[in-house]
């Protein structure tokens, strides 16, 4: 290798050194600020501080640094806090935040870049807010359907605050409420006194609702009793009525028959049981049929 060619690649060693110094690559889901002698760089047309988006970029050297940032959608898990309700019952909350860069400059400010310090602020924020709602519901209200609108205002208040630190708040969710033992046993003597209440209250409403229908149904029997009774004192009056004039007929059409039936039917209810005894004087005309017989001449002697 000859003079000429050493120095050219010389050039072109250093032409590639120079250029490494000079361009460098945001890759994509990152952002990036420059910082030249430690002051933020501003945008010429926006007078705002310089953002750069992903792409091949150049930099002054040893003047200029670069500041790069993941702007990608992160998960701040918050680990158990133990936060008092309105009727001063502790409760263990385990909840996630959903957030992201969305002011590269004012995040760079607040926290000077760094992330642990970030989430942070962040996790101090939240907690506040967390609790300053907590402490308006009861518990039955944070475990119940009551826990999506907390978290929807949790989240607008969020993202109202977080602002100052350049950060979107996109979401946060609980994971899980826990009771402390002593606040379980609590909860459930409560939750046990309350269905004990509604059981009674239902219990007192069925019983009135079944004396209600005892007494109609009581009512009712009184009537159809009342009118049974009625019904069958009628049918008997009209049965002895036409009983008595079919007697009156038949006792007209032959009376010495109808009389000697009578007579016969008297005996036999008189003499039904074996063990009867009746002391009468024999002349009594009980038992004229007995001692004179049915002959015409009997009759005609009665």
């Amino acid at each position: 290798m000859n003079r000429v060619q050493k120095q050219l690649l010389a050039v072109v060693c250093l032409i590639l050194i120079s250029a490494t110094c000079v361009l460098f690559t945001i890759q994509q889901g990152q952002g990036a600020i420059v910082l030249r002698l430690g002051r933020l760089v501003q945008d010429q047309s926006t007078r705002q501080a310089l953002v750069l988006m992903p792409g091949l970029h150049w930099q002054f050297p040893f003047v200029d640094q670069i500041r790069v940032f993941d702007i990608r959608l992160q998960t701040l898990d918050i680990k158990s806090s133990r936060i008092v309700t309105k009727e001063k019952k502790d409760v263990i909350v385990d909840y996630f935040v959903k957030w992201k860069i969305l002011d590269l400059a004012k995040y760079f400010k607040a926290t000077s870049g760094n992330s642990l310090k970030a989430e942070n602020l962040l996790e101090q924020q939240l907690n506040t807010l967390l609790r300053a709602q907590f402490g308006k519901r009861l518990i039955s209200d944070v475990v119940s359907g009551g826990r999506d609108d907390m978290m929807e205002i949790l989240r607008q208040k969020a993202e109202a605050q977080a602002a100052s630190l350049g950060i979107q708040v996109v979401d946060v969710r609980i994971k899980g409420i826990d009771l402390p033992q002593s606040t379980s046993a609590a909860i459930y003597q409560r939750m046990r006194a309350d269905m004990q209440k509604i059981a009674n209250h239902h219990r007192a409403d069925g019983e009135a609702a079944a004396a209600e229908i005892t007494a109609g149904a009581d009512a009712q029997v009184t009537v159809i009793l009342a009118q049974a009774t009625q019904e069958a004192a009628m049918l008997r009056a009209e049965g002895q009525s036409k009983a008595s004039t079919i007697y009156a007929k038949a006792y007209g059409q032959n009376p010495r028959f109808f009389s000697l039936y009578r007579r016969l039917k008297a005996y036999q209810e008189t003499f039904s049981n074996n063990n009867n005894m009746l002391v009468v004087d024999t002349n009594n005309d009980f038992f004229n049929l007995l001692q004179q017989g049915t002959s015409p001449h009997a009759e005609s002697n009665k």
